[in-house]
């Protein structure tokens, strides 16, 4: 029973499609190979899925740039002109994007605004204000999360001296610290630690010890 004729039309089911290509893919370098052996010509073939991966076969004695070269020869056609034109253009397109970038910023630090129009320059305000509030929130928000650090590391501070001082009272000790606590707290700055020394009770000396204060420091 012959085989049935398949109607060549797009296959609609994508993983079919993939399947058949790739199957008729294979086929198709082969016959290349066998027609560049049988016959000693000069095939260059490529081939773009539909997922654009690239399958490619040059016969092993030229190149793809020599068999474009002779095509060009043999037909009058340049193949490499529609891409020269195509890379001008995008060239072009990209230096006007650039000199539009640098009027932008040239406008956003006042300079180059006599040519603009009262429109314009209206515009140009509302951006500017859009920006300034931008930062200006920004700023705020820093200011902001600074002010809470500080504030929970003199609170840290504070809970430390005072548990500290209570640990002195228990052990009968007098602690003592120089200069003024908001200095030491950090208060000016919202940086140190607390480095607690005891100063031992008078009546407590033994007799004959000197009396050696100590000193609550800041470090």
């Amino acid at each position: 029973m012959g085989r049935g004729k398949i109607e060549i039309k797009r296959i609609e089911n994508t993983t079919n499609r993939q399947v058949t290509y790739s199957k008729r893919r294979t086929g198709i370098v082969k016959k290349a190979r066998e027609l560049t052996v049988l016959c000693d010509a000069e095939v260059s073939l490529i081939m773009f899925s539909s997922t654009g991966k690239l399958s490619e076969y040059i016969s092993p004695s030229t190149t793809t740039k020599k068999v474009y070269d002779q095509y060009q020869q043999v037909t009058g056609i340049n193949l490499w002109n529609s891409h020269y034109e195509k890379m001008q253009e995008s060239l072009k397109k990209q230096k006007e994007a650039n000199l539009k970038l640098r009027n932008e910023i040239k406008h956003r630090i006042g300079q180059s605004l006599d040519d603009l129009s009262f429109d314009e320059l209206r515009g140009l305000e509302q951006d500017l204000d859009g920006s300034l509030k931008v930062v200006r929130d920004r700023k705020y928000h820093m200011i902001a999360t600074q002010t809470e650090t500080y504030r929970k590391k003199i609170r840290n501070l504070q809970e430390t001296h005072t548990h500290l001082v209570r640990e002195f009272e228990i052990r009968g000790e007098a602690p003592y610290y120089e200069g003024e606590y908001e200095a030491l707290c950090g208060l000016s700055h919202g940086a140190g630690h607390f480095h607690y020394r005891s100063q031992p009770n008078q009546h407590n000396l033994q007799d004959g010890e000197a009396y050696v204060p100590y000193h609550l420091r800041l470090v």
